[in-house]
């Protein structure tokens, strides 16, 4: 997956301009993205904070470290079961 030359703050800050009357138009071209770029982004990090994102990408980080344990729980679990049906 490709990153973005912009991090959350800048972001944050672009989205923030909009909010205070820039019009769409001109803060995309004056940052160099596309219209459809601030609008997803307006939906993915609409109305957060700087504090916020990063607090929602530590819950992120937590989730996935949480799933990657539930794999490998769920992978043991079908193991054990699979040498208990053939001691049976």
């Amino acid at each position: 997956m490709r990153t973005s030359k912009f991090t959350e703050g800048q972001i944050v800050s672009i989205l923030k301009q909009a909010d205070a009357g820039v019009p769409v138009k001109d803060l995309c071209r004056q940052a160099g993205i596309s219209t459809a770029t601030y609008y997803q982004w307006k939906s993915k990090y609409g109305g957060l904070e700087a504090s916020e994102l990063r607090r929602v990408k530590e819950l992120e980080a937590e989730n996935a470290k949480l799933k990657r344990m539930y794999a490998e729980m769920a992978l043991d679990n079908a193991a054990l079961k699979d040498l208990i049906a053939k001691k049976l």
